[in-house]
């Protein structure tokens, strides 16, 4: 093989040897530009340096030819000039020359208007400055020349006729002349016109400056320099021509001309001073025509230019962006309420004051939006422009190297939200390529394209990116099973200095309100006064004990070395002096003030009975918000050593003692806590079973899904089906060849329904199903979940639900009784309408939650005993759900939401009562999580874990707990923290308080603002410390009932004092007996289609109706918050899989079990 290839190449080269033709050739290429011509080009005009050297050179030797022809005037007398001039052309002698001094002298003075010409065409130049011009000039033709021969093309004329080249050789050829002829020295010579010249070398310039620097004037910028040049050289022009003129007649001053040209362009025209020989008014005509030309011409250019600017937004300033700190907004397209609700929460924070927001939009500003930043308070800190994120130049424009942050927001009302992303995702590629050292905060729609945003730019910064989709469908199943978390998580997200509401005449509102700005916050341990003294104890000693003696809540934690948050991590985590703490307060700690008080002790009045009677050991929780400190009254930190124990009331009001709460442990005792099974079940424990209970324990196993729908999704251990079940299985309504059933009462489901409502079967459904079937759930409380979807899932969505159990899908809307009936709607317990894409946009805002409202607002009339959670497009709409239209309390709350709003209140909703009973949401409200994330960027990540769609080993979970009878004995949310915290190592964070209120049907209005009398006041604190004091019969009868509206009640019976007439009572039974037929009506509606479909009507409740109750979130209340029947606590749990011992008997086998379930579905799992 080797021979084979040696001879050919032998053959080869012969044979290229003898073929002259194929011998090598040198070609050198862009050989013309090695001419000489070429180089003198390439040095003058194409190269950039040079040539902005070439003509700054060039206007310093033009301002220089200007500044010559002042000093010249300066110097020269007319009168001495025309002897002068006269001797040296005719050589007369002195005395004929003083002679005609004095004639010219007499002739000004009896004839200002005769004209000597020869004073116009000879000027007295001394010889310097003669000597100098004549230097400049020959430097300025020859240059004016060179550039004529390197710009010739083949037409000598075009280059002759130049209004540049015309004006060089007047200024500088008898200047040369004078060089071989000397009596033409004196000549005049127009040199001022070389000003137009020096106006064209510096727009020359700019550009040039522009081309070698690489950056780019605004067009205003270079439009107002010429507008100033023309003024400037018209001016001068006009100045120095009049004055040369008016030396034939009476001689004026430069100055003087300067004056009459400014007055006479200014169209001022005093008059005092005025040319006086036809000449130079001959001149001011002309000037004048020139300026009427091209001064209009100038100004129509600026003010396109201006608006245009003001269209884009401009620049901004480079000098700004180093010395002042700002952050960029890009959006698609700007509206009024995304501007306010990013506005509001970027500048509530403090330390943001000083900050700019430059906001980058392709689209024109819209009406609303620029009158808002029209306002002064924003008008000096944001700062519009009009341009694309995809463009350096206007990347440029926004100074985004320099930018502290850049936020990108998705434009969420498309119809294409999939189209919506890939812009956003382009936007935030493009930042990072431009700018990889600004931090990004993104916002995307669908779960599928998050990882290319979170994947892209981990640069130098972690980015920040929050997935619609994920947190709206956690966030509305942990509503199902945790009443109004998405009330909970919007006010966490939101600051407020929980002032929203103490105005209002109604406790509820002033509680609820002063709960609301309770926040997130963080701090060291070795810093923090909060929690410095608890280094070496357990987090659950620290948690309570905080709670006990400041009022603040710690909830997590998170070590120097481990870059994960962890939610009550259990009594087992050992505080450290560098462990970062994140607690729940209405401030930050460094914004409070201590101030620490001695318990006063009074021996009078002190009786052993009665739970307000004996001296409250709690501490007094005075929580004052004022402008950024709060004063946090502490009494006696060291309680006594029977404080646990607390006298309780009887039946027959003597006294006794019950069982106490144990004391939170500084250290957890191994043995106390109880260990957990990877693989028990409590509800397995249960000797007790009903037979589909043991089915479903048998069926069920703990695992990983073994199919995740899109890629970025977090593993998460669920109850999942030993087997997958066919898809056939999945559809609720039809039967298939494993079984028959084709409705939701054939199932025979022990507990109720979840139905959800959507359009299409999209990847963030997949975040429903996930927290309801969290292993940490007891699978006797599995509820089951029906999808009620108007278009087909596909066989990728069918594949990652079918292993979960009890998840079935259906066919249908919402508007369609029959579907609500057939997939069960009576036997459920929550139903979850998801916004529709198809209904997100609308010509008219605020309409495209038109459809939904209605459709909810029938099933709310259909189904009253049913807890509808709906999600609207826009929070302003929530007003519209649960509509009573003569409802004076709807009225007054709706009246309290404008003054809220009047006061600057980011919450100004919070008051509407779907929202605060968590029965309506918004994603929208979750805009300020992606804000907050700025100044606090482990928002996100708590949020995630509250929700439950990150799961870090070791970090508990959000769940809740429901008051019952037997737990009122605790009396006080504290002792409940106390409680929770030393038997279980749980940490409550809040309370779900529901109340029954009797809402009026009158048509009165009810006015916030009006006054309380204080004897109202009193009296009603009188019978409210009664009610909860008292333990007859009427609180076992009525369980709910606190009468929180016994105030506006008595408001309206003041306005209304006059007893009510017989026809207004005959009109009221008329109302009650149209309501009741109207139920009736509707009751029998229902039951016929129920019989039309073949469904027993046994289980629809038509008088069940929850519908005069109200129910809010308090977050974080004081330890003396009285607890109350029925009140449901938000609790996170700390994570059972943290400490499982390995010598536990099933605790190996389970482990192996997990491990092989989890390896066999990652094998399965495909992207």
């Amino acid at each position: 093989m080797g021979s084979f290839e040696s001879d050919a190449g032998q053959r080869y080269t012969e044979e290229y040897s003898m073929d002259s033709t194929n011998a090598q050739v040198q070609v050198e290429f862009y050989v013309n530009e090695n001419t000489f011509k070429e180089r003198l080009k390439l040095f003058f005009i194409k190269n950039q340096r040079s040539s902005l050297r070439i003509r700054l050179f060039n206007l310093s030797l033009k301002l220089l030819t200007c500044l010559l022809y002042i000093i010249r005037v300066s110097l020269d007398d007319p009168a001495n000039q025309v002897a002068c001039a006269r001797k040296h052309c005719t050589n007369i002698t002195d005395a004929l020359c003083s002679k005609a001094c004095a004639n010219y002298t007499t002739n000004l003075t009896t004839d200002p208007t005769q004209i000597n010409w020869e004073l116009i065409f000879w000027v007295n130049r001394r010889v310097p400055v003669w000597a100098i011009q004549v230097t400049v000039a020959l430097i300025s033709f020859l240059q004016a020349m060179l550039l004529v021969y390197l710009s010739y093309k083949g037409n000598i004329w075009e280059q002759i006729f130049q209004i540049s080249f015309i004006i060089e050789m007047i200024n500088t050829v008898p200047f040369i002349i004078t060089i071989f002829w000397p009596p033409l020295r004196n000549i005049f010579v127009p040199v001022f016109l070389n000003c137009w010249l020096a106006k064209s070398a510096l727009e020359n310039m700019i550009n040039d400056l522009h081309r070698a620097i690489q950056r780019t004037h605004s067009a205003m910028f270079n439009q107002v320099l010429i507008l100033i040049c023309t003024l400037l050289c018209l001016v001068f022009t006009g100045a120095c021509g009049i004055q040369h003129l008016e030396r034939a007649g009476k001689s004026l001053t430069l100055f003087d001309s300067l004056y009459f040209c400014i007055v006479t362009f200014s169209t001022v025209g005093y008059g005092d001073v005025t040319p006086k020989i036809w000449p130079s008014q001959l001149l001011v005509v002309i000037m004048i025509c020139v300026a009427l030309v091209v001064l209009p011409l100038q100004f129509e250019e600026l003010a396109y230019l201006w608006m245009e600017r003001q269209k884009s937004g401009g620049n901004y300033s480079r000098h700004r962006a180093q010395t002042e700190k700002h952050v960029v907004l890009c959006v698609t397209s700007l509206k009024i309420d995304l501007l306010m609700d990013f506005l509001n929460e970027f500048y509530a924070h403090p330390r943001l004051q000083d900050y700019y927001v430059v906001i980058l939009c392709p689209t024109e500003m819209d009406i609303q939006v620029r009158r808002i930043l029209q306002i002064p308070l924003w008008s000096q800190r944001v700062i519009y422009l009009q341009g694309s994120a995809l463009k350096d130049q206007d990347l440029m424009r926004a100074k985004m190297d320099d930018a502290e942050a850049c936020f990108i927001l998705s434009s969420r009302n498309e119809v294409d939200r999939t189209a919506a992303d890939h812009q956003t995702i382009l936007r935030a590629w493009a930042v990072k390529d431009f700018a990889p050292n600004c931090p990004l905060y993104v916002q995307i729609l669908k779960p599928e394209n998050k990882f290319h945003v979170k994947f892209a730019g981990m640069f130098c910064f972690p980015d920040h990116v929050v997935c619609e989709e994920e947190f709206k469908y956690a966030m509305l199943a942990l509503n199902c099973v945790c009443p109004a978390t998405s009330t909970l998580v919007t006010l966490l997200v939101h600051t407020s200095r929980g002032q929203e509401g103490q105005t209002s005449p109604e406790q509820w509102q002033r509680t609820y309100g002063r709960c609301s700005g309770n926040e997130v916050y963080h701090i060291r341990l070795m810093d923090s006064k909060f929690f410095g003294e608890y280094d070496g104890k357990s987090f659950t000693y620290a948690s309570f004990h905080a709670h006990k003696k400041y009022g603040v809540c710690l909830i997590g934690t998170k070590r120097e070395d481990n870059k994960s948050i962890l939610l009550n991590p259990g009594p087992r985590h050992i505080m450290s002096a560098t462990d970062t703490c994140y607690y729940i307060n209405i401030t930050k700690e460094e914004n409070s003030a201590f101030i620490f008080k001695q318990e006063e002790k009074h021996s009078k009045g002190l009786s052993a009975t009665g739970v307000y009677d004996a001296p409250s050991r709690l501490p007094v929780q005075s929580i004052i918000a004022s402008m950024g400190t709060v004063a946090i009254d502490l009494q006696n930190p060291d309680p006594p050593a029977d404080s646990s124990k607390l006298a309780l009331p009887t039946e027959n009001g003597a006294g006794s003692r019950r069982p106490s709460i144990a004391p939170v442990l500084e250290i957890a005792d191994s043995s106390a806590i109880l260990p957990c099974d990877l693989l028990s079940d409590p509800s397995e424990d249960e000797t007790m079973q009903s037979d589909e209970e043991g089915a479903l324990a048998l069926e069920c196993i703990k695992g990983y899904p073994p199919n995740s729908p899109y890629i970025g999704s977090s593993p998460t251990l669920c109850h999942l089906l030993q087997q997958k079940a066919p898809f056939c299985c999945l559809r609720l309504d039809k039967g298939c060849r494993h079984n028959s059933f084709e409705d939701a009462k054939a199932y025979g489901f022990k507990n109720k329904l979840i139905i959800v409502s959507a359009e299409t079967a999209g990847n963030g459904l997949y975040n429903f199903i996930v927290p309801l079937r969290a292993y940490y759930r007891p699978r006797k409380e599995l509820n089951p979940i029906v999808l009620l979807l108007d278009n087909e899932p596909d066989n990728h969505f069918l594949e990652a639900i079918c292993c979960f159990p009890m998840v079935y899908y259906m066919a249908g809307t919402i508007d369609n009784l029959d579907n609500l009936l057939q997939c069960g709607i009576i036997y459920a317990d929550n139903l979850v309408v998801v916004d529709k894409e198809s209904t997100m946009s609308a010509e008219e805002d605020y309409m495209a939650d038109a459809k939904t409202i209605v459709n909810v607002q029938t099933m709310f009339r259909l189904f009253p005993s049913l807890s509808i959670i709906t999600e609207l497009t826009h929070p302003s709409n929530m007003r519209f759900m649960q509509f009573r239209a003569k409802d004076c309390y709807s009225l007054a709350l709706s009246k309290l939401e404008k003054i809220e709003r009047d006061k600057g209140s980011n919450l100004a909703f919070m008051f509407r009562l779907p929202f605060a009973a968590g029965r309506v949401f918004s994603i929208s409200m979750l805009d300020t999580l992606l804000y907050q994330s700025f100044v606090k960027d482990y928002m996100i990540l708590i949020a995630r874990l509250l929700l439950g769609l990150d799961t870090t080993p070791g970090s508990g979970y959000l769940c809740a707990m429901k008051v019952t009878e037997e737990d009122l004995w605790i009396r006080t949310y504290g002792r409940l923290f106390q409680k929770l915290c030393s038997s279980s190592a749980e940490i409550p964070i809040g309370i779900y308080r529901t109340e029954s209120h009797m809402f009026s049907s009158s048509e009165s209005q009810v006015s916030v603002e009006d006054c309380e009398d204080p004897r109202d006041r009193r009296e009603s604190w009188k019978e409210k410390t009664a009610h909860r004091n008292s333990t007859g019969s009427d609180q076992s009868e009525h369980p709910l009932l606190r009468k929180k509206s016994m105030q506006w009640a008595r408001r309206l019976s003041r306005k209304n004092t006059k007893p009510p007439s017989r026809a207004e009572r005959i009109n009221q039974q008329r109302l009650n007996l149209y309501r009741r037929s109207e139920r009736q009506e509707l009751s029998e509606l229902v039951k016929n289609r129920m019989k039309h479909l073949g469904l027993p009507t046994v289980g629809y409740d038509e008088m069940n109706d929850n519908q005069n109750t109200l129910s809010y979130v308090l977050i974080n209340p004081p330890p003396d918050t009285i607890l109350e029947l029925n009140d449901i606590v938000y609790i996170i749990r700390s994570d059972p899989l943290a400490h499982v011992p390995e010598n536990l008997p099933g605790a190996s086998a389970g482990a192996k079990q997990r491990q092989d379930y989890g390896a066999k579905t990652r094998d399965e799992t495909h992207l």
